[in-house]
């Protein structure tokens, strides 16, 4: 292990969530903090049973000390140690990697619950989420589709938002886990209206007091004036000045074989993408392991990785780190809006 960087005095911390214990979670996460962490400008505290941070630093071969913690009034930093707030449901069991456990389940929910606890508590700035398993987080009991929608419970909110951030670069999404058909059905003028002004806001709180956003077209041309659908002018077009009437810097119906390219040039803060794949496509194609998803409307700062548990790979050291990385250098970055996040989402 290489001589670890002087850490900062007085860093907010970040609690991090490895997800599904026995996922690529905790690989990724050991790696990252050992990587990145001592000369981050936030401190993380990882939230998960011990044990397993020390069996994902075993099989990644990194020598580290993982110091467990039992309370939020946290000692000083160390250098060279990951600190652990052990929530206590595995202690030493040892899961097989890889295998959709209902005792994995039941960790990865109670990380959750607790680092999202001390998040409304003001104990951390934020938090930042590993990976979890669906099937897992069911079999211990869960009624939650995911993360999202146990962040929501666990927070009171009933609608949130994604954003994608790449490289600077922010993508909001009018439609999410819906069929193709379905979000086609749900676009309407005041659809995208709501939408367009929850995007705005995103990029007010996270850092852009003047947004620029470009709203994407549906259909290809931006519907070449009617030729190729009606979206863009019925529903897309009418949103669009409605909001621009208020002052607000908004942009479009942009064909969407341009929006992402003018992003990229700075014409733009950001991009309110109509479905699912449009945004998802073009932020991973540019960079995959550098797009993260920040969940907007939740009271809380909340960064993710954008990928699943990668059980196939599980517990071989292979895992690559770049997304965990991502979402906790944003994570520090984005923990300066942590007021603004509470005071624009707080109930």
């Amino acid at each position: 292990m290489s001589e670890p960087t002087q850490t900062a005095p007085g860093r907010p911390a970040l609690a991090v969530t490895v997800g599904d214990p026995v996922g690529i979670g905790p690989e990724i996460t050991v790696r990252t903090l050992t990587e990145v962490a001592a000369s981050a400008s936030a401190r993380a505290v990882v939230v998960a049973d011990p044990a397993v941070l020390r069996r994902a630093a075993a099989v990644c071969g990194i020598d580290v000390e993982v110091r467990a913690l039992t309370s939020w009034d946290l000692p000083a930093e160390k250098d060279g140690v990951i600190d652990c707030f052990d929530i206590g449901v595995l202690g030493d069991t040892e899961l097989p990697w890889g295998v959709v456990d209902k005792r994995a389940g039941q960790a990865a929910v109670r990380a959750i619950e607790v680092a999202t606890g001390a998040a409304m508590a003001g104990s951390v700035a934020g938090i930042v989420t590993g990976p979890i398993n669906k099937e897992a987080i069911w079999a211990a009991g869960s009624e939650h589709l995911g993360h999202t929608e146990m962040l929501g419970a666990l927070t009171g909110v009933t609608r949130q938002n994604t954003m994608f951030v790449v490289r600077g670069k922010k993508i909001f999404f009018a439609t999410r886990h819906v069929s193709l058909r379905t979000a086609l059905d749900q676009v309407s003028v005041d659809h995208q209206v709501k939408s367009i002004e929850e995007a705005l806001t995103a990029l007010r709180v996270f850092g852009h007091d003047n947004p620029r956003l470009a709203v994407a077209a549906i259909n290809p041309h931006g519907g070449e004036n009617g030729a190729f659908g009606r979206e863009e002018i019925d529903h897309l077009a009418p949103a669009v000045e409605r909001v621009r009437a208020t002052g607000a810097d908004v942009s479009g119906p942009v064909p969407a074989d341009s929006v992402f390219h003018q992003l990229l040039q700075d014409r733009y803060d950001g991009v309110l993408s109509q479905y699912h794949d449009q945004g998802h496509i073009a932020a991973k194609t540019f960079d995959f392991d550098g797009t993260i998803s920040v969940t907007v409307g939740l009271p809380i700062l909340r960064t993710s990785v954008d990928h699943g548990t990668a059980f196939d790979i599980a517990g071989t050291g292979k895992a690559n780190p770049g997304t965990m990385r991502s979402a906790f250098l944003h994570a520090c970055e984005f923990s300066r809006y942590a007021d603004r996040i509470r005071a624009e989402y707080g109930s």
